[in-house]
């Protein structure tokens, strides 16, 4: 019955939008199932706004164009890539993966996508976290929408049989087109940062490469591809290499005056899996944000270059803290072994001579010594060092 009201009852187990397009021959898919969305379509009694729904072959379908469209459910954030079990989101910077802590009301990428969720399935809204990204890193986000696709999904990531590529800007001159940093990231948490461990501290192996995608005035845009998916691990093995992230507050080097970046240049532009459910590959594109294009634009016309000096008493303690953290990974090479060593070698061997030793990524030398906040300009020893414990928190999640 064409575009008039019908009753139509169904002879076999099938998607709603399916059965629709059957009893409505001159309907196109996607007519089917914005109809349905608009909640003009009614199962036994029931309006359903699902056009993937499994209908039973005993089911009463029922169509009314003339019933008053309702808003469409729409997510807040671009939909890179949607089916009935997983969806693939475009995270923007600034906004939580996951609440910091259970139980807080929090605006996360976790709440917009289960409150999307709960208006497209009134009744049965589902969606849960797989993995996450750092509070100011841009891009791809899976979540599952289905139970059985999180245990899949989990165990995907738990295996590492996923495609993580990211887009860096660094700080420095990478030796070489390409290489490997295979540094363990220790467990514990030191001034509010994460770093590679040194011999006898507990940790997790960690394995990050990187390609040189464009040479920049004092700095380098990386593709970079994880191998293994430690918190922070990105941030942590670069800056242990000598080739921090730009505008990274934590393992950055310090930015004196107007910075360049207004948060680490880092963005998650490639995610690739195996779906959970069909087996079929899933594979979400995120495009540069405006910020990341707008900075790769200023370095391009040399704006590193005019970065501005420290003061000269802070020269002095960045000097002071630059021998002291050499001098302790000469001491660690020098005694040798132990996974501190395999670090160091594996950021040499990847172009970042700066950071060999792990000076860079133990120690929590950047807390320490004035140079991150000397003179109070960052709020002294205590504020990124010692610091509160609410404060700590809030930067493991940063």
């Amino acid at each position: 019955m064409g575009d008039g009201a019908g009753v139509y009852t169904s002879v076999s187990r099938m998607r709603l939008d399916l059965l629709l397009i059957r009893r409505n021959p001159g309907m196109s898919r996607r007519k089917a199932q914005d109809v349905i969305e608009k909640g003009q379509v009614s199962v036994d009694g029931e309006r359903v706004r699902e056009p993937g729904r499994d209908v039973p072959e005993t089911a009463a379908v029922a169509f009314d164009p003339n019933r008053k469209a309702l808003p469409k459910a729409r997510s807040t954030l671009p939909v890179l890539h949607e089916d009935e079990h997983v969806i693939v989101v475009d995270k923007p910077a600034g906004l939580l993966s996951v609440p910091s802590a259970p139980g807080l009301d929090e605006d996360t990428v976790l709440a917009r996508v289960q409150d999307y969720a709960r208006r497209l399935k009134p009744h049965a809204g589902y969606a849960e976290r797989v993995h996450r990204l750092d509070r100011d890193t841009t891009g791809a986000l899976a979540f599952a929408l289905s139970r059985e696709a999180r245990s899949g999904l989990i165990e995907t990531f738990r295996a590492h049989r996923i495609e993580r590529r990211y887009l860096a800007i660094v700080e420095g001159e990478p030796v070489g087109e390409r290489g490997t940093i295979d540094a363990p990231v220790r467990d514990a948490w030191v001034s509010g940062r994460r770093g590679v461990a040194r011999p006898g501290e507990a940790a997790q192996p960690a394995r990050t490469h990187w390609v040189l995608r464009e040479r920049l005035p004092g700095a380098a845009l990386l593709e970079v591809e994880l191998e293994t998916g430690r918190q922070h691990q990105v941030r942590a093995h670069l800056a242990h290499a000598g080739l921090p992230i730009l505008g990274d507050p934590v393992y950055g080097r310090p930015w004196y005056g107007r910075p360049l970046a207004q948060r680490p240049m880092l963005h998650a532009a490639e995610l690739a899996f195996a779906h959970p459910i069909t087996g079929e590959r899933v594979h979400a594109r995120s495009s540069l944000p405006a910020d990341f294009e707008a900075t790769l634009a200023a370095l391009r016309k040399g704006r590193l270059a005019q970065r501005p000096r420290p003061p000269a008493r802070l020269a002095e303690h960045e000097r002071a803290r630059v021998d002291s953290t050499r001098a302790r990974g000469k001491g660690e090479r020098t005694r040798g072994g132990g996974s501190g060593a395999r670090g160091a070698k594996a950021a040499r061997g990847s172009g970042g001579a700066r950071g060999s030793g792990g000076a860079r990524g133990s120690g929590g030398a950047r807390g320490s010594g004035g140079a991150r906040g000397g003179g109070g300009a960052r709020g002294g020893g205590g504020a990124r060092g010692g610091g509160a414990p609410s404060s700590q928190r809030r930067r493991r999640q940063a």
